[in-house]
């Protein structure tokens, strides 16, 4: 059930529109197969593909819990993550042009 799932999601990959109109790669690209890649349990393919999206879930897991407990200084602690992770954004697709 779960393969057929991940299968399901595989075949229906959006194409990325800054790819397909100007030829390259967007800072995004390689989020939806690093995705799959990730329900598959394959964790370093998943942060090759797209280095940023665990520590995104991190800060999604963490701002569920701040909006339901209202922890302290959990804005500040969002707001580093966020940082975080436009910086690991960045840097990677920074690096896939050398």
């Amino acid at each position: 059930m779960w393969l057929m799932f991940i299968d399901w999601l595989e075949k229906r990959q959006l194409a990325c529109f800054y790819k397909s109109t100007l030829g390259l790669e967007c800072p995004g690209c390689g989020i939806q197969r690093a995705f799959i890649a990730l329900l598959r349990g394959e964790v370093l393919e998943s942060i090759k593909l797209f280095p940023a999206l665990i520590p995104i879930f991190a800060m999604l897991i963490l701002l569920v819990v701040h909006v339901i407990y209202k922890l302290n200084n959990g804005e500040k602690i969002l707001i580093s993550f966020a940082i975080f992770n436009v910086v690991i954004t960045i840097v990677s697709y920074i690096s896939n042009f050398f």
